[in-house]
């Protein structure tokens, strides 16, 4: 974990491998997830989904290593980084990227600025808010 971050936690939640669990997640702490993961997950900390780990559902975090799958958006505020064996199908609204060769990503990413806040939740504008003011005739004039 980062020690520039503004916020720190020494708390660790774990989905182990052979867990599934259905509905919202939300949390301050670090996330692992090496189980499977149907709903939402709302984290003030870092997520880190490990090769067996499968999320289905929109995920907002600070940071994220992601080696496993997610099925949905993916928010985060800072750095999310997909492994070689990371497999995203849906949107990313990121910070920073890390891409490894051999990972996979379906989708549109939308790269902010940092500004949006520190809890991943960026603007609160919707991905197809923030998509459609970048398309617009105004936005290409100026």
């Amino acid at each position: 974990m980062a020690k520039n971050s503004e916020f720190t936690s020494n708390v660790i939640n774990l989905i182990g491998s052979g867990t599934e669990i259905k509905g919202n997640v939300k949390s301050s702490g670090d996330i692992r997830i090496d189980g499977v993961l149907n709903g939402n997950l709302n984290t003030k900390g870092k997520l880190v989904i490990g090769e067996s780990g499968k999320v289905k559902g929109e995920v907002f975090c600070r940071s994220s290593d992601i080696e496993g799958t997610i099925e949905g958006k993916v928010n985060v505020a800072e750095l999310l980084t997909l492994k070689t064996s990371a497999r995203v199908n849906g949107d990313i609204k990121t910070g920073r990227l890390a891409i490894e060769p051999g990972s996979a990503f379906t989708g549109n990413c939308i790269m902010t600025d940092g500004k949006d806040g520190k809890d991943g939740q960026g603007s609160g504008k919707s991905f197809k808010e923030i998509t459609e003011e970048k398309s617009s005739p105004e936005s290409a004039v100026k």
